[in-house]
């Protein structure tokens, strides 16, 4: 019988496949963009994690416990990224609407701030698509922002997860978390769904980046 944590891989490979294929991503990690759409990025991050770590937060279900490590906890890091990218005031900027939030990011932070007690199928398969991937590809990410756009470390503390120790054996340890928690066949299928949809979600934040860029670059 195959392992949950397998079968949640294999269900989403290809959306995950066409989620990295998005163009912004592409052209960003070619070095073929400008530093601030790292920021930029790390922006939408912001908004989507600031709701997705709320949503976890007031979500009584004992099973996503193992999962609500706050060793992952991404708002912490961001809100000192994003005052080394939009200075020390970027908290009333953002309020403010001075900062642009992509409407994939706004509606994704929405429907996350919308859910109610019953969410715990939804808010598993989003923070596996978030935290796994961050975990996978961030390391990546960091490095060849740095090396392309000239970026310190201090503004990519995103990207950093100095607190759970090596990374490969959290990844394991969050995999037999996974296959241990006492899912059943119903909320397993609806996992698999949300997953699949969540990884969609996120490349359409990547679009509207994208977007951003050239009206930006063309205007």
């Amino acid at each position: 019988m195959t392992a949950f944590s397998e079968e949640l891989k294999s269900h989403t490979a290809s959306a995950h496949e066409h989620a990295e294929q998005a163009g912004f991503v592409t052209e960003l990690l070619a070095g073929r963009m400008e530093a601030s759409q790292a920021a930029a990025m790390l922006l939408q991050n912001y908004v989507i994690y600031r709701a997705l770590e709320s949503a976890l937060e007031v979500n009584p279900d004992p099973r996503l416990a193992p999962f609500a490590d706050p060793a992952l906890m991404r708002v912490p890091a961001l809100q000192k990224d994003l005052a080394v990218h939009f200075g020390q005031h970027w908290k009333q900027s953002l309020a403010a609407g001075q900062l642009h939030v992509t409407p994939g990011a706004r509606a994704y932070a929405d429907e996350l701030g919308a859910l109610g007690p019953g969410s715990t199928t939804y808010l598993m398969a989003h923070h596996y698509v978030r935290y796994l991937g961050d975990l996978s590809g961030g390391q990546i990410i960091s490095a060849l922002v740095q090396r392309h756009y000239g970026l310190s470390p201090e503004g990519l503390n995103f990207y950093a997860f100095d607190s759970i120790g090596k990374i490969k054996p959290y990844k394991d340890t969050y995999r037999s978390h996974l296959d241990e928690a006492d899912f059943s066949d119903t909320e397993k299928r609806e996992i698999l769904h949300h997953a699949e949809v969540a990884f969609e979600t996120n490349r359409q934040v990547f679009v509207d980046l994208m977007d951003q860029y050239l009206q930006l670059s063309h205007g």
